[in-house]
């Protein structure tokens, strides 16, 4: 068997092409490993500064919310302290429309009775003075 002939420059640029192939590969992947590398750091660098400002943040808000609750009671404190003094007065005056309100009714169904009493005495009034039409000869 005998090895065909080649020639030494197609194969010479063939064993170059080949080796710049994988250079070139090995080229690109490093610098892709870089800058996975550098971009893993810069997402600790960030989880680390995110971390800090989420509890900064935090921090601010407990102390605001604390500041609210605390004026929150003291309105309530003044509310109750007032309250007391609030609720007779307005009881004085549920009592004072009740009165009010149980002399309106009873003036109330005064006139409707009256005016009832009116409506029969028309009726009757009425009945009284009519001619008949159907005389029956008395």
């Amino acid at each position: 068997m005998d090895l065909p002939k080649v020639n030494i420059a197609v194969a010479a640029s063939a064993v170059v092409a080949i080796v710049s192939t994988v250079g070139g590969g090995i080229w690109y992947a490093s610098s892709q490993a870089s800058i996975i590398e550098g971009l893993t750091e810069q997402v600790e660098t960030l989880t680390i500064e995110n971390n800090a400002t989420d509890r900064t943040n935090l921090i601010r808000d407990v102390e605001e919310n604390t500041e609210r609750i605390d004026e929150i009671i003291e309105y309530i404190i003044e509310v109750e302290e007032e309250g007391g003094e609030t609720i007779d007065e307005i009881y004085e005056e549920f009592e004072l429309v009740y009165d009010d309100m149980s002399g309106f009714l009873t003036q109330f169904n005064q006139i409707v009775q009256l005016q009832a009493r009116i409506k029969t005495l028309e009726n009757t009034l009425e009945y009284l003075t009519r001619s008949p039409i159907h005389s029956d000869a008395r």
